[in-house]
């Protein structure tokens, strides 16, 4: 199996090399694509995400974040973190999907789907049974991206989960349902 902390080095759907790094959700260049996203949002939602996200949330074996750099720029990331169970449908042995990012100029090249790939086999490594999500309306990019790779509508959980434009998704690894 291959070690959770090793870089890999990958093609995109252009052919140019894409380098995949464990760094940490700590890392600048994690801040630094974290606060981009943010500001997504802001344009999408008029506010940010509110969720509170440490960067102890994303440490090996209970997380992971990764960074995706092409030609040495930090382009694209994403993180997932062990869950537990609570009464909005969050189960034990959960992992959750946080922070998935592809900044602007880097799009359409299949970045989002390299790292959405990379997370779900380590937190699959990692123990987790199933990979959940939350995304919205404004996003459908997001949800076509998801729902292409196998993730299904589950019950909302987290702060956003009676907001309308929540959408909550979840992939059971293994090919059970995900609700």
């Amino acid at each position: 199996m291959e070690s959770i902390t090793e870089t890999a080095v990958l093609q995109d759907s252009k052919g140019d090399s894409i380098e995949i790094r464990v760094t940490g959700y700590g890392h600048p260049d994690a801040q630094r694509l974290s606060a981009e996203v943010q500001e997504e949002y802001v344009r999408r939602y008029g506010d940010g995400d509110l969720t509170v996200l440490h960067p102890d949330d994303f440490e090996p074996p209970a997380g992971l974040f990764l960074i995706a750099y092409l030609a040495g720029e930090p382009v694209a990331c994403g993180g997932w973190r062990a869950k537990t169970a609570d009464p909005h449908g969050v189960r034990d042995g959960d992992a959750e999907l946080k922070r998935m990012f592809v900044v602007p100029a880097a799009r359409g090249r299949g970045l989002a789907r390299v790292v959405l790939g990379r997370l779900e086999r380590t937190a699959a490594e990692a123990g987790r049974t199933r990979i959940v999500l939350e995304t919205g309306t404004e996003q459908p990019e997001a949800v076509a991206l998801y729902t292409s790779e196998g993730y299904e509508p589950i019950r909302k959980f987290g702060i956003y989960r009676d907001h309308p434009q929540s959408i909550c998704l979840g992939k059971e690894f293994g090919g059970a349902p995900a609700v």
